[in-house]
């Protein structure tokens, strides 16, 4: 993002100087405008009107998004706007951002709440799902609508946040449940919150002595970073142990801003977890994947999941088969360090709760000896100990010299089956040979 123009203004949204910023209202903003997150919310863009002047919308393709935006709002920052290539139709930051008319044409296919957070809220706005955990929504309003979002069905109750008296029975709920522990406060997005009601809502939780975790779900670090300022730093700081869950989705999210967003929350004691969805044109590629991961970690943020996108109304254009999410898992599974392979995890309908899904590296168990696949496709069989501790008995190998390989790994005879061509392999042997005296 250009901001160094030699004066105190930075371009429009900070995209480069070929846009035509036609209807736009804020043509040129000064740098200490741009870094304070009241101007960036007060700016959002709400409408394709807004748009118009930025990219292309024909006469029919813009009726069509009104109604997709008469049913499902639009905000976008104008930080983020900055990250999208206005000029590509399928840029993957715009399609998180920018209305589709798959929306409309896709209402008939989902439901509203296919994971059923509404059937298990025995309270409004806390739902409790897992013996020890709930989550709470305190608010409705997010600084960036993501077109994918699990929750489009609040976004029509308004942008309001909960109220005392609404928060006061989540923590009477909380209160009476002793078995929960950890916290989950969404929305909506709850970083949004002026730092007084959010300290307030933090001030109630840590008033019942069996909440030991808090947990923040918050897109703030990718969207609006300029927001992770001193004094909301200093207030979570308080109130720990806190952790932030952010939805960082493609490399290009992972800017200077953002970097600097989670840095300032993990000098505060506060770490940064990430949870992608997997969504079609915009990371559903390994390559896309690792490099997200890798520069995460580069950013000290913990890839901790890869969500399946749900199966929400009007949002069949993002989805992937689950057997994308399981490619993908197995191409960084080996190839890319462990710390960047996150749980690859569908949220399953009806209210079932988050199954883990993983390439089969088991392809067989016995009561002698398990055969496994690496990464590379290498079988490996693995002597399991007996009960009294001994590992089991090797079979004379002359009785199974001539049996197929499979079986000769389970039972012991060869320890591995190697596939033809493999490049580690091939490189222990250059090594060998170099190493190897000349006759």
């Amino acid at each position: 993002m250009e901001t160094n123009r030699g004066d105190d203004s930075v371009p429009l949204c900070g995209v480069s100087d070929h846009t035509n910023p036609v209807g736009l209202p804020w043509p040129r903003v000064t740098r200490e405008e741009w870094n304070d997150y009241r101007w960036q919310l007060a700016h959002c863009i709400t409408s394709v009107r807004d748009l118009s002047g930025l990219r292309y919308f024909s006469r029919e393709e813009a009726e069509v998004l009104s109604r997709v935006t008469a049913a499902y709002r639009m905000s976008i920052t104008p930080y983020y706007l900055s990250l999208i290539r206005l000029d590509d139709p399928e840029d993957p930051i715009a399609r998180q951002a920018i209305p589709s008319p798959d929306e409309y044409y896709g209402m008939d296919v989902g439901e509203d709440d296919p994971l059923e957070e509404e059937k298990d809220m025995p309270v409004p706005g806390l739902t409790h799902r897992y013996p020890d955990r709930c989550l709470m929504v305190v608010t409705n309003f997010c600084s960036l609508y993501c077109r994918h979002c699990t929750r489009k069905r609040i976004w029509t109750l308004g942008d309001g946040a909960k109220t005392e008296f609404e928060l006061s029975k989540m923590f009477g709920y909380i209160r009476r449940h002793e078995e929960i522990r950890d916290v989950i406060i969404s929305g909506g997005d709850p970083l949004t919150l002026p730092t007084p009601r959010l300290e307030l809502i933090l001030k109630g939780l840590r008033r019942i002595p069996h909440v030991e975790i808090i947990r923040i779900g918050t897109r703030v670090p990718v969207v609006l970073p300029m927001r992770i300022d001193d004094e909301l730093c200093a207030t979570l700081e308080k109130y720990g142990p806190i952790w932030v869950n952010t939805q960082f989705n493609h490399p290009r999210e992972v800017t200077a801003e953002a970097r600097e967003a989670c840095d300032r929350l993990l000098r505060a004691g506060i770490p940064v977890n990430n949870q992608s969805v997997l969504l079609r044109g915009v990371n559903d590629h390994p390559e896309i994947i690792r490099r997200l991961n890798t520069q995460l970690l580069k950013a000290k943020v913990r890839p901790y999941y890869l969500f399946q996108c749900d199966r929400v109304r009007g949002l069949e254009h993002f989805r992937t088969r689950l057997s994308k999410g399981i490619e993908i898992m197995e191409a960084l599974r080996g190839h890319t360090s462990g710390l960047a392979v996150p749980f690859f995890v569908v949220d399953v309908p009806g209210g079932g709760g988050k199954i883990p899904l993983m390439p089969n590296y088991i392809l067989s168990m016995g009561e002698q000896r398990t055969i496994l696949r690496n990464y590379e496709g290498i079988l490996v069989s693995y002597e399991e100990p007996l009960d009294d501790g001994k590992t089991s008995a090797r079979p004379d190998p002359d009785e199974t010299s001539l049996r197929s390989g499979v079986y000769r790994l389970m039972t012991g005879e060869i320890q591995a089956l190697i596939p033809a061509g493999n490049e580690r392999m091939a490189r222990r042997r250059r090594r060998c040979e170099s190493a190897s005296p000349t006759t």
